[in-house]
C-alpha cells in the first residue's frame, strides 16, 4: 500500500478488536508469526514492515522515530482503525511510545516488550552511528552472526535451531541502508518518560528474564513510570520472548487482552 510516499507491506488477519504489533531492529513482520496465528482467531491482527525493513520501501539516510510513527498512523487511517491495542518490541516499543506521545487518542491499550523509554547517552548515540556505518561497509551478515546469541539466549541458539535460523534470516535479509537509517534516527530519539507518565490506558510491560539488551531492571523502571501498568517476566527468554517462549508470551498477552479488549476499536 502506497502511504507517505513509500510502499508499506503489512499483514491484516482476523476480525474483532484491532491489535497492531510493531517489530524491532533488524527484523520484519514475520517475527510476530506466533502471535498472528494465535490472536487472529478472535482479534484483527495487523503487522506491518517498518520503513526500510522487510518488504517495505528502503529509504537511505536517517529515519527518526517520528517518521516511523507517522507511517503507522497513516496505515491506521488507511485501514479505518481509529483506536487500537498497539504493541511493539525493542525499537518497535520505542516507536509505539512515539505514537503515544504524538497521537495518544489512537491508542486504547499499550504493549511494551523488551524496550526502554530513556534517550541514549552520548556514548550510546555514537555506538549506534558507528554500527550504522559498519552495516553499510560490511553488510548485515557479520553483525547478525555477532548478535544472534544476544537477540535470543545462547541456550536457545542451540536448543531452538528453527527459531535461531528464523532470527538469523530476518537480520541477514534486512537492507543495510534501512537498518543504518533507523539506527541514526534512533540515536536521536527523545526521552519518553514524561509522556509515559501521562498514559491513561491499560499498559502491559513484558520482558524476557535473560534479556541482555533491555534487562528486567529496565522493564521494572518502565513499569514504575507508566501509571497502573502490569509487568510480566517471561522466564528463560532473552530479547525475543515472543519467539523463544511463544506459548508463555501468548498467555501473558491473552490475559491482558481479555481485560482490555472490550470497547477498543
Amino acid at each position: 500500500m502506497r502511504l507517505n510516499g513509500i510502499d508499506i507491506a503489512y499483514d491484516d488477519k482476523g476480525s474483532g478488536t484491532p491489535l497492531v504489533l510493531v517489530h524491532g531492529h533488524p527484523f520484519n513482520r514475520s517475527m510476530w508469526w506466533p502471535q498472528v496465528e494465535r490472536f487472529s482467531e478472535d482479534h484483527r491482527v495487523v503487522v506491518p514492515d517498518l520503513r526500510g525493513y522487510g518488504d517495505t520501501t528502503v529509504v537511505p539516510g536517517k529515519t527518526p522515530l517520528g517518521v516511523f510513527a507517522d507511517d503507522l498512523v497513516a496505515l491506521l487511517d488507511h485501514l479505518g482503525l481509529a483506536r487500537v491495542v498497539l504493541g511493539g518490541l525493542s525499537m518497535g516499543g520505542q516507536i509505539v511510545m512515539e505514537v503515544h506521545r504524538a497521537h495518544p487518542e489512537r491508542i486504547g491499550a499499550l504493549i511494551l516488550a523488551d524496550t526502554s523509554p530513556e534517550a541514549d547517552a552520548q556514548a550510546e548515540r555514537e555506538a549506534r552511528r558507528a554500527t550504522a556505518e559498519r552495516l553499510l561497509r560490511e553488510g548485515m551478515a557479520p553483525y547478525a552472526d555477532e548478535v544472534l546469541g544476544k537477540m535470543i539466549t545462547p541456550h536457545h541458539v542451540r536448543a531452538l535451531p528453527e527459531v535461531a535460523a528464523h532470527v538469523s534470516r530476518m537480520m541477514r535479509g534486512t537492507a543495510p541502508e534501512g537498518a543504518a537509517a533507523a539506527l541514526r534516527g534512533r540515536a536521536e530519539r527523545p526521552d519518553y518518560r514524561d509522556s509515559l507518565a501521562r498514559v491513561a490506558v491499560p499498559t502491559l510491560v513484558v520482558v524476557g528474564e535473560e534479556d541482555e539488551y533491555t534487562p528486567v531492571d529496565v522493564a521494572r523502571r518502565l513499569h514504575g513510570v507508566v501509571p497502573g501498568s502490569t509487568l510480566a517476566v517471561v522466564r528463560g527468554a532473552g530479547h525475543l520472548p515472543n519467539l523463544e517462549r511463544p506459548e508463555e508470551f501468548n498467555e501473558v498477552l491473552a490475559r491482558f487482552l481479555a481485560e482490555v479488549a472490550p470497547g477498543i476499536g
